[in-house]
């Protein structure tokens, strides 16, 4: 009785409790958070990068050969979030999130999400199919899928006393982890219209002939259809 008793109260607390709101430049830390009613307003884009074919990595190949692949993974995406001024606020698995704030962050986030398909192709993959055999004839490929959104997030500290980080309400961190799961090969990179908008020539346009590396589509979110870009290309850090 007395553990229903608490987690009662937990939950009238936080219904009662008044939001102490302010706006943010940049990414809060979590103890700068306060954890009963804190919370900060932030414009930011997020990056959500996402290793394809976990489950048939962790069935077809050797767990320690699989621990390896993700471990490179994001090792080398942490680095290329960390290289283009962003932030690390969440591992889940085989996922990453990354957050960028600034004048800039809408390019710095795209180049950064072509830098790490090139890692994934031209780095993590090709070294793995030559080092394990099991590797180069599993049924799968290493691939991966990255999304972008940006947008003003409101960023909570939740959890309990002792046990708790950020969470981020709004939509930019769930539709960028919705549009990472896209994953069709030679398309590994998906940014909305609300990052294409705002996106630098050098980021938008490649190759001898300047061309526009993105190609627009769109998609239904919640009801809502939303104007995406796609691309197949990649950037050489």
């Amino acid at each position: 009785m007395a553990l229903i008793n608490d987690l009662t109260n937990d939950v009238q607390g936080i219904i009662s409790k008044t939001w102490s709101t302010r706006k943010g430049q940049k990414v809060p830390s979590s103890d700068s958070v306060a954890l009963a009613g804190g919370a900060v307003e932030l414009d930011a884009t997020f990056l959500y990068a996402d290793l394809a074919n976990s489950s048939k990595m962790a069935k077809e190949l050797d767990r320690r050969i699989a621990a390896k692949i993700l471990k490179s993974f994001l090792a080398t995406t942490a680095r290329l979030v960390r290289h283009h001024g962003g932030s690390i606020v969440s591992f889940d698995g085989d996922r990453i999130l990354g957050v960028f704030t600034g004048s800039y962050k809408n390019t710095t986030a795209a180049k950064c999400a072509l830098q790490i398909k090139y890692t994934v192709q031209e780095i993590i993959k090709p070294k793995f199919e030559n080092q394990y055999d099991s590797v180069k004839k599993a049924s799968f490929s290493i691939s991966h899928g990255i999304g972008v959104d940006s947008g003003t997030v409101l960023a909570v500290r939740a959890g309990a006393r002792g046990n708790n980080d950020l969470i981020w309400i709004g939509r930019a961190p769930n539709l960028a982890a919705k549009l990472s799961d896209f994953r069709k090969p030679p398309h590994h990179t998906y940014i909305t219209a609300t990052v294409y908008n705002k996106l630098d020539d050098p980021a938008k346009y490649g190759g001898k002939d300047k061309q526009n590396i993105w190609e627009p589509r769109t998609w239904t979110f919640l009801g809502d259809s939303i104007s995406l870009y796609r691309s197949s290309w990649q950037w050489k850090p």
